[in-house]
């Protein structure tokens, strides 16, 4: 469902060009309002849209989700902690669906990450994800292979 904007709801603030991961979303030099330049290219993460202030950004539904001609407004709420998906119909009729947000502080609803040590700087500005020479065991002298963990290729095996 890639994104578009309501020329006449946005401010021009940018907030939605700093948030977009792929790098689409744009502001247009002459009008001071943000824009798609590639919805083909949209990662449909909706962060746009959440960082919207002004909810200038809707998302255009697929079929299986929402039929032609629908409209879908995501609306964040941070007090609450929820994100509510809000899907008009062409024939008027509205469907709500509320999610609740899953960003939630360190080690706080995950008992094994409350055991762990916080990921330092250096971690958190690096390609790896948290722990992840740990789990594939990187740290442990390279990538393993069948053989290093006593394994053998069997024919008709896909492993």
């Amino acid at each position: 469902m890639p994104t578009f904007v309501y020329m006449t709801r946005c401010d021009g603030c940018g907030h939605c060009v700093d948030i977009c991961p792929s790098d689409i979303m744009h502001i247009d030099k002459t009008y001071r309002r943000a824009y798609n330049i590639e919805p083909n290219m949209c990662w449909e993460c909706y962060s746009c849209v959440k960082a919207c202030p002004h909810n200038a950004i809707d998302v255009r539904g697929y079929a299986d989700f929402a039929p032609l001609g629908s409209s879908v407004r995501v609306l964040r709420d941070e007090e609450k902690g929820t994100i509510a998906w809000k899907i008009t119909f062409r024939d008027g009729r509205v469907k709500e669906f509320l999610s609740p947000i899953t960003t939630k502080p360190w080690g706080k609803y995950i008992p094994q990450l409350a055991d762990a040590t916080p990921p330092s700087k250096d971690m958190r500005d690096g390609e790896l994800l948290f722990n992840e020479p740990k789990y594939i065991r990187l740290d442990e002298g390279g990538l393993h292979t069948l053989e290093s963990n006593g394994l053998t290729l069997k024919e008709g095996v896909y492993y």
